[in-house]
C-alpha cells in the first residue's frame, strides 16, 4: 500500500514540475552561443539577460586563475575542462546581492523570498531519526526526480573538438537525478589525449584540495534542484552516520533496497531502487571510443555491501579513526594530491591511515572504505552517484569536513583561515581560486570552504551542541541578574577567608617553634630530579 502512495504522489509532482538547474543551461547549448562563447540566458522575470534591469546580475567577461598548478597534469590545451568554462563560454552571469544561476534567477544557498531577502537555516538529520512520512517523501522525490527530464539543462555527449568548435552541437536531454550523476562523472573523467592514448591522473573532484568544497557545492546544488522539483523548499538531505556500524543498515528494503535473494549483486524486487538503471558508469568503453557519457542506460543498479576486498578494507570507520582524522590539523599538505602525510583532507578522504595521517595507497579508509564496502555502482568513482546511498554518504562526510558533517566538525574545531586552502600548486582544478568544473553559475573552489551555516544549513547535532563561548555566554547573562548577591557572597566570604587564614598561620608558628633542625627533610638535589608528567596531545 505505501509502495503504491509514493507512486502517486510521484506521478502527482509530474503534473505540476517546476523548472530546475543543471548543467549546460539548454538556453547555452545552441551553436550561435556556443559561436559567441556568451552565456548570459534572459531572465524571465524582467527579460533581461541575467536579470540586470532588476538588478540581479549582469553578463560580464569570465577571470580565470593564473595561479600555477602542480604537476600532476602536464598538458596545457587538450581538455575542454582547462580554465574552466572558457573552453565554451568566456561570458556569463555574474550574480549580485543574494542571486545565483545560471541566469540570476534564484536565490543564493539560504536565502528565499521573491527578493531573497529572507535568510532561512535548514537542518540535515540522520535518516534514522527521520520521521516514516519524511523517509517516504525522500524516496518519492528520488524517483520522481529519476524519471523527471531536466526542462533548464542538458549534458555535453562530444568534447568541444568534436563539436567542430561550436558549430556542430552535441548536446542531449537527461533526467534530473541523472544529471547529478554526469556532473559528478564529467568531473572525474579520464584525458583524451593525441591517438588513441589518455591520461588517468586528473580529477577536478577528487585526490586533492577541492575534494570537500566541490562536494559540498555539489550537494548543495543537488537538494536545491530537489526542492525545486518538487516544489518543497523545506527539503534537505539526511544523512547516514556509518561509524562504527557492522553492516550496511540502510541496505533493506524500507530504505534502499536489500539484496536480491538470488544475486549477490542485484537489488531486492520489493526495493523501489530495483528497477533504476544506472548511466555513466562505463569509463574504459568511453575511452576507448573516445566519447562523453550520453545518459544512456547501461543496467541494473549494482550494490554488494561487505563482499568486498578485506584485504583493503578490513572495516568500516570508527568513531575513534573519525577523531583522529578530526585532530589533524592541517587541512591540506604537500604534494597536495593522495600522496599528502598529515593532510585532514587526504585523510578523510581515505588515502591515508586516519590513526597517523600518513598515506598508503593500498588502503581504502574513511570516505573511500565506504565505496569500496559497498561496492557494485558505488566502487566506481566516475558512476558511484547512481547509488542513492551517495548522497547521504557524503552528507554525512560534509558533516565531517564542517566537512561534510565530518568536514563541518574539523571547521568548526580548528576554524582555518581562508589561507588554509591552497591558493597555487594544487593539481588542475583544485587551486583556491579555480572554478569548480562543470558548474554553472561558476564558483570558485574557495567560496565553499566556509561553514555550513554560511550556506543556510546545519546538522541535527552540530546544531543542538552549544559551543564553550555560548554556555559562557549563557552564564555571564544569568551573573548579569544576580550581580549583587555575588558581590556581597564575594565580600563575606573575603572576610572570613582572612579570620581562617590568621588562625592558621598562628597554629603553624607554634608547631614550627618545636620542630628541631634534625627532623627536617631534605631538599632534592636538581640534578636527581625528572619529571614524571607525560603529555597526552
Amino acid at each position: 500500500m505505501r509502495s503504491r502512495i509514493m507512486l502517486f504522489v510521484a506521478a502527482v509532482l509530474l503534473l505540476v514540475l517546476p523548472s530546475v538547474n543543471g548543467q549546460f543551461p539548454r538556453a547555452c547549448s545552441s551553436a550561435e552561443v556556443l559561436l559567441s562563447k556568451e552565456c548570459c540566458p534572459v531572465w524571465a522575470g524582467d527579460g533581461s539577460p541575467c536579470g540586470e534591469v532588476s538588478g540581479r546580475g549582469t553578463c560580464q567577461d569570465v577571470v580565470v586563475s593564473t595561479s600555477p598548478l602542480g604537476p600532476q597534469f602536464p598538458f596545457s590545451g587538450i581538455d575542454d575542462r582547462e580554465n574552466w568554462p572558457v573552453v565554451f563560454y568566456n561570458r556569463t552571469c555574474q550574480c549580485q546581492g543574494n542571486f545565483m544561476g545560471y541566469n540570476c534567477g534564484d536565490c543564493k544557498f539560504g536565502f528565499i523570498g521573491p527578493n531573497c531577502t529572507v535568510r532561512r537555516t535548514l537542518i540535515r538529520k540522520e535518516i534514522f531519526k527521520i520521521t516514516a512520512a519524511e523517509k517516504d517523501k525522500f524516496i518519492a522525490y528520488l524517483n520522481l526526480a529519476k524519471r523527471t527530464i531536466s526542462t533548464d539543462f542538458v549534458i555535453a555527449t562530444g568534447t568541444y573538438e568534436q563539436m567542430n568548435n561550436g558549430s556542430n552541437p552535441l548536446f542531449t536531454d537527461i533526467s534530473v537525478y541523472d544529471l547529478f550523476v554526469w556532473l559528478h562523472y564529467y568531473a572525474s573523467r579520464d584525458s583524451f589525449l593525441e591517438g588513441d592514448l589518455v591520461w588517468r591522473d586528473i580529477d577536478f573532484a577528487h585526490e586533492a584540495p577541492a575534494f570537500l568544497p566541490w562536494h559540498r557545492f555539489y550537494l548543495l546544488h543537488w537538494e536545491h534542484e530537489i526542492q525545486k522539483l518538487a516544489g518543497d523548499e523545506n527539503f534537505t538531505i539526511p544523512f547516514w552516520d556509518w561509524r562504527d556500524a557492522q553492516q550496511c543498515d540502510i541496505c533493506t528494503d524500507e530504505f534502499f533496497g536489500s539484496t536480491h535473494p538470488t544475486s549477490n549483486v542485484l537489488l531486492s524486487p520489493a526495493s523501489f531502487f530495483s528497477s533504476w538503471q544506472v548511466v555513466c558508469s562505463q569509463p574504459e568503453e568511453y575511452n576507448r571510443l573516445r566519447t562523453l557519457c550520453n545518459g544512456t542506460n547501461e543496467g541494473p543498479l549494482l550494490r554488494s555491501p561487505g563482499r568486498h576486498d578485506r584485504s583493503r578494507t578490513p572495516n568500516l570507520p570508527t568513531s575513534a579513526d573519525v577523531e583522529a582524522c578530526l585532530s589533524l590539523t592541517d587541512y591540506e599538505t604537500g604534494p597536495m594530491d593522495r600522496n599528502a602525510n598529515f593532510s585532514f583532507r587526504n585523510t578523510l578522504e581515505g588515502f591515508a591511515n586516519p590513526r597517523s595521517g600518513i598515506a598508503n595507497r593500498s588502503q581504502s579508509n574513511m570516505h573511500n572504505s565506504l565505496h569500496v564496502y559497498l561496492n557494485g555502482s558505488m566502487s566506481s568513482v566516475q558512476g558511484s552517484a547512481n547509488d542513492p546511498i551517495f548522497v547521504l554518504h557524503h552528507a554525512f562526510v560534509d558533516r565531517l569536513y564542517l566537512f561534510l558533517s565530518i568536514f563541518e566538525q574539523w571547521l568548526r574545531r580548528h576554524q582555518p583561515s581562508l589561507d588554509a586552502y591552497p591558493e597555487a600548486n594544487a593539481p588542475i582544478g583544485h587551486n583556491r581560486g579555480y572554478y569548480m568544473v562543470p558548474f554553472i553559475p561558476l564558483y570558485t573552489n574557495g567560496e565553499f570552504f566556509a561553514p555550513s551555516r554560511d550556506f543556510g544549513y546545519d546538522y541535527d547535532y552540530l546544531a543542538e551542541a552549544e559551543s564553550v563561548a555560548d554556555v559562557l555566554s549563557r552564564y555571564l547573562e544569568e551573573a548579569k541578574q544576580i550581580w549583587q548577591w555575588l558581590v556581597g557572597a564575594a565580600v563575606f566570604g573575603g572576610f572570613i577567608t582572612a579570620v581562617v587564614a590568621t588562625i592558621v598561620s598562628l597554629a603553624c608558628r607554634q608547631k614550627k617553634r618545636a620542630m628541631s633542625e634534625e627532623t627536617q627533610p631534605l631538599l632534592m638535589e636538581a640534578e636527581d630530579y625528572q619529571s614524571t608528567y607525560q603529555s597526552n596531545l
